[in-house]
């Protein structure tokens, strides 16, 4: 059995940003898209400012979604085999052009192992490319505990 509760404030608890730093797909979903709406799943970092932050493509659908209306949330739930766990994030973004290249080696070195050779090289091509940084500010975070 689970609960969940739902939370007004800005801020992310502890707990949460313990949960959030692990090294779990997130799935986007942004206001103004098809309806229903279609989360894709994102790598993220939490910050110590209680932000989500993911990267990518500046000229990708999300971002002219999220420029027309700059809401969204995040899911992130734990694996298979975990008690049951979750936590959505939803609120305000801005787009950002500046770190976007940092958050990308951050998040390649989180989710890959970059001793792969195939990982390695995947990641300098993406070095290559250029990258938009989106922030999500929470407005409400709800989550479930098993």
């Amino acid at each position: 059995m689970t609960t969940e509760t739902a939370v007004s404030t800005p801020l992310l608890t502890a707990a949460d940003l313990a949960f959030l730093r692990r090294p779990l797909h997130g799935f986007l979903s942004v206001a103004a898209g098809p309806l229903p709406p279609q989360p894709r799943p994102v790598w993220f970092e939490a910050t110590e400012a209680g932000t989500i932050q993911l990267f990518t493509y500046p000229d990708a659908p999300k971002v002219r979604r999220l420029r027309r209306d700059p809401r969204a949330s995040i899911v992130v739930a734990a694996p298979v085999g975990e008690q049951e766990q979750w936590i959505s994030v939803a609120g305000r973004v801005t787009i950002e052009s500046e770190g976007a290249h940092e958050l990308l080696d951050r998040l390649a070195a989180r989710y890959w192992d970059l001793d792969d050779p195939g990982h390695a090289a995947d990641l300098a091509t993406m070095r290559s490319e250029n990258w938009a940084r989106i922030v999500i500010r929470p407005e409400s975070v709800r989550r479930a505990t098993g």
